[in-house]
């Protein structure tokens, strides 16, 4: 005699298919249960572990394990084959991909590395301290922190980071390159980014070449905007107009940066070696590059 999730097999099989949704945590596999239990006409009996197994023995649900080095592994059902980046963006409700992932997506770099980063932000928070040269000195001085919450998922690594808290501010819906929908950081929130975390997208020359590809579509007021909500404590701005002066943006572009104020001197990124200095924008940077007002930087 078939029960009664034999029964709903097809009409089980039918929402799978048509819901949209392709990777789901137990918790999304429940709520499913729940919400249409009536309608499947399944016994009450039924409980989730019954419903899951159900699923993998007789529909495309696959179950995943995503293993990392240093934590417990994460569990996720997939419908079908999915996505990488579907699959990094399962890791928390409101997640979305960024850096270098969002470089790629942009078509702001050409390189595919198999390492994808998704931001997961962390609750609200005061912002707190005041801003000294002192303070950035010793900031900037030590290597800048690095996410270790690494997974792999087949021949990709997915990096987690934790934000901070922007409400998801600058992140729109954008297929990826099989089609899928993807929330991803949008082009000025992205330059922003990976301004504040260089070591996240490529280094220094990647985010140049960022620059240079984004010119002709770049909202600078967007930007400006979108930099002034982000709220840094630190005057990211300087660095955002190095490299939009580098780039070969027009002045009267890269000067809307300057005006937001130069008060302190500021790094490009954190720990370098040995350094130059760009008075223009009280900026120190690579000794090896060239300052934008000396010549373009290779």
């Amino acid at each position: 005699m078939k029960s009664t999730l034999e029964h709903a097999r097809r009409a089980i099989d039918e929402y799978f298919q048509n819901v949209g949704q392709r990777v789901y945590r137990v918790r999304d596999l429940e709520h499913a249960l729940t919400e249409n239990r009536d309608h499947w006409q399944l016994a009450q009996r039924t409980r989730i572990e019954h419903f899951t197994e159900f699923l993998l023995r007789n529909t495309k649900l696959q179950e995943v394990h995503l293993k990392s080095n240093s934590y417990p592994e994460i569990v996720r059902y997939a419908w079908g084959e999915v996505s990488p980046y579907q699959m990094a963006l399962s890791r928390k409700d409101g997640a979305y991909l960024s850096h270098a992932t969002a470089m790629y997506l942009h078509k702001l770099s050409l390189q595919h590395e198999r390492t994808i980063y998704v931001n997961a932000e962390q609750s609200p928070k005061p912002q707190s301290g005041s801003l000294t040269q002192d303070a950035i000195a010793r900031a900037f001085a030590r290597e800048q922190r690095r996410s270790n919450l690494i997974y792999q998922y087949k021949n990709w690594t997915l990096v987690f980071l934790e934000g901070k808290y922007t409400a998801g501010l600058g992140v729109v819906d954008q297929s990826g390159p099989s089609g899928e929908l993807l929330q991803v950081t949008g082009l000025e929130r992205t330059l922003i980014d990976i301004v504040v975390r260089p070591s996240y997208a490529g280094g220094i020359s990647q985010i140049l070449g960022a620059y240079k590809a984004a010119k002709a579509k770049l909202s600078v007021d967007l930007l400006l905007k979108t930099l002034k909500k982000l709220d840094y404590l630190y005057p990211y701005h300087q660095a955002v107009g190095f490299y939009m002066a580098g780039a070969g943006y027009p002045a009267a572009q890269y000067e809307k940066l300057r005006k937001v104020s130069v008060r302190f001197d500021f790094y490009l990124a954190h720990n370098i070696a040995a350094t130059a200095y760009d008075p223009y924008w009280r900026l120190y940077y690579p000794k090896e590059l060239l300052s934008p007002h000396q010549g373009v930087p290779r």
